[in-house]
């Protein structure tokens, strides 16, 4: 079992247990008081649960985030006086680096029920950064794209529901531009190389996107249109797989270089475990890829006979590699994005590139789950993206921050609107809590579209990690 779904095990234990009490509570109050009274905190109570109590969140609000960077890491000298932040006397910035701000958040009273913020305010690109509700302690704020600002004394820290307090403390990593070399973005799903990366790959000299699985399964939006689950599994994967290759080309990336492996979704991890074996759809009633291969540009070594096996996986992402020569791999990273299938491509593409010929010089990590916190990024569409919780400094982490103008949000948001996976309607149990979170918590729904990721990736930056660079070895766990 996955750490995140233990993580979700004990939320649901806890939550029987807190329902099992309310419920005896409830019933003592209808006999001792009135009878319908327990109706009337009942459906008070359920609002307050939907309001303030929803969120996945696996750790205390008052835990202080734990990370370690890379030694030898820029430590540029800051003070905050007041709301303004002040570099030492002749500190230089870069203007495109890194910039992460070490400080303690706490939130006010009003900050347990609203979403406390911390504005960047004084330059051209002003910005918001939201923490947890309740929050009280170590947090690190994203500054990149502040640096001018910043080096004229300009920026200001404002915090809404919350106090910024103690010395912070300031990195500065600077790196290459990467949208000047080769990129290949690996994408587990269809959409997920739109929601890591799809700012760096619209602007990348030359872009490559390989997606490993269909994304089959969970098709009931389509057996609604009275397809049974093989119909319309297998529906869903050619959908998927028709957007995996033709939404990039919305970016500008050839349709020559935009590859569908069509292996299974959710079967990576059977895969991995017996390489030589195949392992079928869950729900399409399929032990052949090809189905899903059919709009690629070139043929792969997991044609000659479209076995779902890890081996042939291998095979196609050395072919891949070979042809494309990536100088930047972008993937999931080992340790911060806890889905099944994320892990396994992430370990597919370093066993394919063991004693490979071609190395890149670089490979970048993204997150588009995260283990204990689902509402991560958080905040509104269009906002900055703060660091994620993580609580192991034991292994040093160097973020990569790219910026993302407004005008580059929306297309981003118009790639994800493209993707079949991310239209269907909410259910009206969600479209009822966003509601009720609107009118109560003052969290606004995203303009772009009613899926969840419409809020988490549009935003004003995307946020990347350093796995390898140069000699430097990518760190899995």
């Amino acid at each position: 079992m996955s750490r995140k779904q233990q993580l979700l095990k004990r939320h649901r234990r806890n939550k029987r247990i807190g329902l099992l009490i309310a419920l005896m509570l409830l019933i003592a109050i209808g006999v001792l008081v009135a009878w319908w009274l327990p109706l009337v905190l009942a459906v008070l109570g359920w609002i307050a649960h939907e309001a303030w109590f929803a969120d996945h969140l696996f750790y205390s609000p008052q835990d202080d985030y734990q990370y370690s960077f890379p030694p030898y890491t820029p430590q540029p000298k800051i003070h905050l006086d007041g709301e303004r932040l002040r570099l030492d006397e002749g500190v230089m910035l870069v203007d495109d680096a890194t910039l992460i701000l070490a400080l303690r958040v706490k939130s006010t009273w009003l900050g347990r029920f609203i979403d406390p913020v911390v504005e960047l305010l004084g330059g051209d690109n002003p910005d918001r950064q939201t923490f947890e509700r309740g929050v009280n302690g170590l947090r690190y704020l994203n500054l990149s794209g502040q640096a001018n600002v910043l080096s004229q004394g300009e920026l200001r820290l404002r915090g809404r529901f919350c106090r910024l307090l103690g010395e912070p403390v300031l990195w500065a990593f600077e790196q290459p531009d990467y949208r000047r070399q080769r990129v290949m973005v690996i994408a587990p799903h269809a959409d997920d190389a739109e929601l890591a990366a799809y700012g760096l790959y619209s602007q990348a000299d030359e872009a490559w996107i390989v997606t490993l699985t269909a994304g089959e399964i969970e098709a009931e939006h389509y057996q609604q249109m009275g397809l049974n689950t093989v119909e319309a599994a297998r529906l869903k994967g050619r959908l998927r797989a028709w957007d995996s290759i033709a939404v990039p080309r919305w970016a500008g990336v050839p349709e020559a270089h935009c590859v569908q492996l069509g292996y299974f979704c959710l079967q990576l991890a059977a895969m991995q475990a017996a390489p030589a074996t195949p392992v079928g759809s869950r729900e399409a009633d399929l032990g052949d890829t090809r189905l899903f291969r059919q709009l690629n540009p070139f043929a792969l070594p997991g044609d000659v006979d479209g076995a779902p096996t890890w081996n042939n996986l291998l095979a196609d992402l050395r072919e891949l590699l070979l042809r494309a020569r990536p100088q930047v791999i972008v993937l999931p990273h080992p340790s911060l994005d806890p889905h099944p299938d994320h892990i396994c491509a992430q370990a597919a593409v370093l066993e394919a590139l063991s004693g490979l010929e071609w190395q890149p010089t670089t490979v970048l990590g993204y997150a588009n789950h995260l283990h204990d916190n689902d509402r991560w990024p958080m905040g509104d569409a269009g906002h900055g993206i703060a660091l994620p919780p993580t609580f192991d400094s034991t292994t040093p982490m160097q973020p990569c921050c790219l910026r993302m103008p407004l005008a580059r949000q929306r297309d981003k948001a118009m790639a994800l609107g493209m993707m079949h996976d991310l239209q269907p309607p909410m259910p009206f149990k969600r479209r009822l809590r966003r509601l009720i979170q609107w009118l109560l918590a003052s969290r606004v729904p995203p303009v772009y579209g009613e899926n969840e990721f419409f809020r988490k990736a549009v935003r004003q930056h995307e946020l990347f990690w350093v796995l390898k660079h140069g000699e430097t070895s990518v760190r899995q766990k």
